[in-house]
């Protein structure tokens, strides 16, 4: 437990005790017995889910919806054992709709489902350095075709490049109208990604002329921060602790996973990188990468990176941020917001 404590002060700065956000359902007639429940399970556990009748109204039988998703039906006031090891981290919504009476009513109340892995604490060799543009600041990072590209944020000053990351040659830069404040990118079927911040809209491009083909409009109200993609899929992150699933096709979200390091979810998750099946992402105003199961959110190691900063010598720099993994020569780049130098790393536990 002591390591698993300091791990998560590297991530979230402090360590976050469990706080208690198990809600009661706000209904005059029927409630769940929350007599048994925790604030916080793991996935190998179950819950018990009962109903309390303190009018002593006569029940026909009981729905009962987790996250909205109908599980079961009881009749009278039969209770329900529900396991966890299916459901994505994060707070789950339980409600039941009750039938008594010729009438029905719901029932309502929240528990939260935390991670049971504990995160290996990764190390990290550097292989080489590379100069980087103390004017750029970095928000996405991406290998294509053994071209490393760069995305900027900043209004007014914001851009994608592509360039060789051993001289700092710049090959092509498109810059963006100075009303956007760029963010993340990524490539997937020939077409690159790009995010804004606050403006709610993305950019699409052709990968081998880099000409703007598609504007589109976020589906959801939230910002646009980092990038990756698995072959298939699109994630991206929000500012929050979600990683959001986007159909490429449509431009939809169609899912998110929520990370969480044992009992605590982590906050501001940016930059992103699917590296061999995981997800590596850089923590905002943390020096630290944290490994995250992109099935069900669970962070399984985490880099402390903060030992870079004594090579930074640019006394402007910025946060950590921008990963990219380079697939010819199994390796990862990373480096930060105005920073003096791209690292080049291999990653062993």
């Amino acid at each position: 437990m002591r390591n698993y404590n300091f791990l998560s002060f590297i991530l979230l700065g402090i360590t976050l005790a469990s706080c208690n956000d198990t809600k009661k359902g706000e209904n005059t007639v029927f409630t769940f017995d929350i007599s048994k429940f925790k604030e916080q399970y793991q996935p190998q556990e179950a819950i018990e889910l009962g109903i309390s009748n303190p009018n002593s109204k006569a029940v026909d039988s009981i729905i009962y919806y987790v996250n909205d998703k109908k599980i079961a039906s009881k009749k009278g006031l039969d209770k329900l054992t529900f396991e966890f090891k299916d459901q994505k981290l994060g707070y789950q919504n339980l409600k039941a709709l009750v039938y008594y009476e010729g009438e029905n009513s719901e029932a309502t109340a929240r528990v939260e489902l935390v991670s049971n892995v504990r995160p290996k604490l990764l190390k990290y060799k550097i292989v080489n350095t590379f100069p980087h543009d103390t004017t750029s600041f970095t928000e996405g990072l991406e290998f294509y075709q053994d071209t490393l590209y760069e995305s900027t944020g900043l209004k007014g000053n914001s851009y994608f490049r592509k360039y060789d990351y051993k001289t700092g040659k710049v090959f092509k830069q498109i810059n963006l109208d100075a009303k956007y404040f760029g963010e993340g990118i990524t490539f997937l079927n020939n077409k690159m990604y790009q995010l804004t911040w606050q403006e709610k809209t993305g950019f699409i491009y052709n990968a081998t002329t880099l000409k703007l083909e598609k504007t589109f409009a976020y589906d959801k109200d939230i910002e646009g921060w980092g990038m990756t993609n698995d072959g298939k899929y699109i994630y991206q992150t929000d500012k929050t602790e979600k990683i959001w699933k986007m159909d490429p096709n449509t431009q939809k979200m169609i899912g998110y996973i929520n990370v969480y390091s044992g009992e605590s979810k982590i906050p501001s998750i940016n930059e992103l990188e699917w590296i061999n099946g995981k997800i590596y992402t850089n923590v905002w105003q943390k020096d630290a990468i944290a490994v995250v199961d992109p099935i069900n959110g669970a962070v399984e190691g985490i880099l402390d990176m903060s030992g870079l900063r004594k090579f930074v010598k640019n006394k402007t720099a910025e946060v950590l941020n921008g990963i990219a993994y380079n697939p010819k020569t199994k390796t990862i780049f990373v480096t930060g917001k105005n920073w003096d130098k791209i690292f080049e790393i291999t990653v062993s536990e």
